[in-house]
């Protein structure tokens, strides 16, 4: 993993990414992989609420977003990375705290389809993809959608062909700088969030 956020992640990158300038790293960021085109996209004030009232350790999370696609379909969409501790629970507790917490919002939204995105860096599906789709049929709602992205089984094939669903791999592994300091000139959404890593790590003092 990127050693620019491997300690303490979740919260490490939402410190970075929860603000309404930097909602084009994440729209980038999702786009990539989830293959939508995203016409709007906001950020939703419960991760922050939450964590307020959270022992740091049980902070979850980098962001929480709702997006309208460009056929007018809305999403609710959580990010997380989740250690090597009861996986699976992880997930599945996230995906109903980001699901449910539409109920909060008193904005007159309706409830929408939602999906998490899932970063781990250990090797936990039997799949030899580094990138998965897990579908749970639900009865009470739409089916639960949950992605696992795997570092450990990302190899890049061509990096002077790589898409940008690899140049975000790639980062995130961190595993080779001559590699990553040409994703950051050629891929800006990655060089802002290395940008933002390099200020908040130059910045930060001991809690």
């Amino acid at each position: 993993m990127n050693r620019k956020f491997v300690s303490k992640s979740n919260r490490v990158l939402r410190k970075v990414l929860n603000s309404k300038e930097n909602l084009d790293i994440l729209q980038d960021f999702i786009e990539s992989f989830l293959k939508i085109d995203i016409a709007e996209i906001k950020l939703n004030p419960y991760l922050e609420i939450k964590s307020s009232h959270l022992p740091s350790e049980e902070n979850f999370g980098i962001a929480d977003v709702r997006v309208k696609l460009k056929n007018n379909e809305e999403l609710n969409i959580g990010i997380q990375f989740i250690d090597g501790y009861f996986a699976q629970n992880k997930m599945l507790l996230y995906y109903a705290q980001i699901h449910s917490n539409q109920l909060i919002y008193q904005d007159n939204r309706k409830m929408s389809k939602t999906v998490t995105i899932n970063l781990l860096d250990f090797n936990y599906l039997k799949s030899s993809n580094y990138f998965n789709k897990i579908v749970i049929p639900s009865s009470r709602q739409n089916e639960i959608e949950l992605y696992v992205l795997e570092l450990p089984k990302f190899i890049l094939k061509n990096s002077k062909t790589m898409n940008k669903q690899e140049a975000w791999m790639s980062y995130l592994c961190g595993r080779q700088m001559e590699i990553i300091a040409h994703i950051l000139k050629k891929f800006d959404k990655i060089q802002k969030l290395d940008n933002l890593l390099e200020e908040y790590w130059q910045n930060e003092t001991m809690e």
